[in-house]
């Protein structure tokens, strides 16, 4: 019969790697936290941590580091797509830890409390602001603000810390947007100048992913491209686009992260022309 002290339950902790506050809360007091490390039922990789043998190799390491798993790490743990260049383990210090590293993550304010060895979302985001590029940071939190239905205002009161750097990106986020290729497209036209509609509904058409003047701009992306009924889908909707005269572009993800320059040379052929403004239309005494 396995010893009671061995029977965790450890249902709700998914990574494998809890504070001594959520070990107490579990009903497991120092004493048996000792006997669980001696027999080899837990490890403590860090001051105030203890870890089981399947614990998620990440949490472990932020542990030993003296943090949790944060910014953009954290988001990408929570299920979010993060743009490419931030391969490396991002740790956000708890507040006793004083030592001071470069591969710690910090908040735009003062020190937060770390309670779990993965930051939520809110508080993940506030360091990624730090870590990230703006476009990067937008391309995420619009993912979150999509995926959990929430708008900017919801959001910015969740998060722990806001600074006028936050607030100038808040400002630029769209819970509308549908892919990480659509944000970037859109906050890069829109850094040029461009009007640009998000996510507009056209007639016999349906929704677009974005619009200038007369040009949609459709984002698409591989699986979208091996669908046949997508596939099929798409033809009908540039048919009845163009028998609206309006013009459609369609982008895929390398597009805009590889050829960015191509991709905007070629909108730029049509809206440079004026081809992408509204026509006004014909009146009888004009013909």
């Amino acid at each position: 019969m396995r010893p009671r002290h061995m029977e965790l339950d450890l249902t709700d902790l998914a990574d494998g790697v809890y504070s001594t506050a959520q070990m107490s809360a579990l009903g497991h007091g120092d004493a048996a936290l000792r006997r669980m490390v001696r027999v080899g039922a837990l490890t403590r990789p860090g001051r105030g941590w203890y870890a089981t043998p399947a614990a998620d190799d990440d949490a472990v390491e932020a542990a030993r580091r003296g943090g949790c798993v944060s910014c953009v790490s954290a988001l990408r743990k929570h299920g979010f797509w993060v743009p490419p260049g931030y391969h490396e383990l991002h740790v956000r210090p708890s507040r006793h830890n004083r030592t001071k590293r470069r591969d710690f993550c910090s908040t735009p304010g003062g020190p937060l409390p770390v309670t779990t060895s993965l930051d939520p979302v809110p508080t993940a985001l506030v360091c990624a602001a730090q870590c990230m590029t703006a476009e990067d940071w937008i391309i995420v939190t619009d993912s979150v603000l999509n995926t959990w239905g929430w708008t900017v205002e919801r959001l910015r009161a969740e998060l722990p810390q806001v600074n006028a750097k936050i607030e100038t990106m808040l400002a630029k986020c769209d819970p509308r947007s549908q892919s990480g290729t659509e944000t970037a497209v859109r906050v890069r036209l829109r850094a040029r100048g461009f009007h640009v509609e998000v996510q507009p509904k056209v007639d016999e058409v349906g929704y677009v992913d974005l619009k200038v003047g007369r040009l949609l701009i459709e984002c698409d992306s591989k699986l979208h491209h091996t669908s046949r009924e997508n596939y099929l889908k798409d033809r009908r909707r540039d048919r009845k686009s163009l028998a609206q005269q309006l013009l459609t572009i369609r982008v895929t993800y390398d597009d805009v992260l590889y050829g960015w320059e191509e991709t905007l040379a070629d909108i730029r052929a049509v809206t440079d022309a004026d081809r992408h403004r509204p026509r006004r239309k014909r009146r009888k005494s004009d013909s």
